[in-house]
């Protein structure tokens, strides 16, 4: 079971490196006036998270069917170990924003003149990579000095904040809640949507559209790129902060969500 958690850490830390690091395309297409370019990229670092949430789930899934065997098997602890990748992951994406920035912006002009992402990617050779490490830069006390909120919207970081704790734990506090309730777990298991849907409504109706207002000034005025940049440093650290917030509200939102679930069985 050691190697089954171990696995299902590493996917998390991947899952939310990449959704974190889908700041810096953003940005690369922004600073180099490509941005419908760099969006494509932003599908590939999607595709990569979700595929790598398709093979965590059902490993997730077998450690709950193991705490219900064995009454010994913290599953509490489990998950939020899992929760705590969650933030290792955002803290490593946080720490190389700067060199993905440099990276994404090379990997936008490279995609322009390939055509296609097979192509970008069949011309990656060994030299390349190497070339790569020139790209890196360390994150400076001068960048965390520039994260002022400079006209950004507390509420909006607070959203994002809690649109990320309830989006890191609403699978997992699901399954959480149907371990409490075996005789209602399949129902409960099925109830994730009840948490994440309520973080999707938050993130289309108010986060979406304030990136993109935020992105689109910063292309129709260059002075506005670096606020964008601090826009996106302080959406990273909102979405570290979520990440920790998801451990305070993962015991009621399993009780919320067994709770529910069982109202609506009635």
């Amino acid at each position: 079971m050691m190697t089954s958690l171990l696995i299902v850490c590493l996917l998390t830390v991947l899952i939310h490196a990449a959704e974190t690091l889908s700041y810096a395309v953003r940005f690369a297409g922004v600073r180099m006036g490509k941005l419908a370019v760099a969006l494509s990229l932003t599908g590939v670092i999607v595709l990569v998270a979700r595929t790598a949430n398709l093979a965590q789930a059902p490993l997730t899934g077998k450690m709950v069917d193991q705490a219900l065997k064995d009454p010994g098997f913290d599953l509490e602890t489990v998950l939020r170990l899992i929760i705590a990748a969650s933030t290792l992951g955002t803290l490593i994406a946080i720490t190389l924003f700067p060199s993905f920035v440099r990276l994404f912006s090379r990997a936008v002009v490279h995609l322009e003149v390939a055509g296609s992402i097979p192509k970008l990617v069949s011309g990656v050779t060994v030299d390349k990579l190497r070339s790569a490490r020139t790209h890196f830069r360390k994150p400076t006390w001068s960048m965390l000095r520039s994260l002022r909120l400079y006209g950004i919207p507390k509420r909006f970081l607070l959203l994002n904040m809690t649109v990320t704790a309830i989006y890191t734990i609403g699978v997992l506090s699901t399954l959480y809640a149907s371990y409490m309730d075996p005789d209602h777990l399949v129902a409960i298991s099925q109830s994730s949507g009840l948490i994440n849907g309520m973080a999707t409504i938050l993130l289309t109706l108010f986060i979406d559209p304030q990136v993109a207002i935020h992105t689109d000034r910063a292309l129709a005025d260059p002075k506005e790129k670096p606020k964008l940049g601090r826009m996106f440093g302080l959406m990273m650290f909102s979405r570290l902060c979520g990440t920790l917030l998801a451990q305070a509200i993962f015991w009621p939102a399993a009780w919320w969500v067994g709770a529910l679930a069982r109202w609506l069985l009635v």
